[in-house]
């Protein structure tokens, strides 16, 4: 098996994201809060440094189109593939980026989906996976799978529950 890394959005894609999200709007920050309110967005996945919101944080809902800078780097044109969907960053610069090992939103029993892309930017697969109790291998097994073939070169895993892209993963 082989280590993979999940990569949190750059602090070039952050930056622009806190100007203007990927749908052309301007952020608007709020502070997390666990106490049932429609902000209520505490344990929620960050997509800047791969964790979950804590209370009390300066966050802010954004639209996101993974596929974009990407391709825009690879000389590769998505097409219809460019999605954008709601993630969640810090509102301001993140304190501290993820560092170590192991894969995020890793919960045993949550349901993922493992998108596999070409260098079009194609999806040319996937499947869908439940987080074992042993998350690193099972995660390890199912990257893997989606990186046998050779036409793939990145992969997005996102939750099954909301669609919502959690991070990416590059060929090693």
């Amino acid at each position: 098996m082989t280590s993979y890394t999940p990569l949190p959005l750059s602090p070039a894609t952050l930056g622009e994201l806190r100007t203007a999200d990927d749908a052309g709007r301007a952020p608007r920050p709020f502070t997390a809060r666990e106490d049932g309110s429609p902000v209520d967005s505490v344990g929620s996945p960050l997509r800047c440094c791969l964790r979950a919101v804590e209370p009390g944080e300066r966050i802010a809902l954004v639209s996101y189109a993974p596929l974009r800078r990407w391709a825009a780097d690879a000389g590769a044109d998505p097409g219809a593939y460019e999605e954008t969907g709601p993630v969640f960053i810090h509102a301001d610069p993140c304190a501290e980026m993820r560092t170590g090992r192991g894969y995020p939103f890793a919960r045993p029993g949550a349901l993922r989906a493992v998108r596999r892309y070409d260098a079009r930017g194609h999806i040319v697969g996937g499947r869908c996976f439940e987080v074992p109790e042993d998350a690193t291998a099972g995660f390890e097994r199912v990257l893997d799978e989606a990186f046998a073939g050779p036409e793939v070169v990145l992969v997005h895993v996102r939750a099954v529950e909301y669609g919502c892209f959690h991070y990416e993963v590059r060929r090693p």
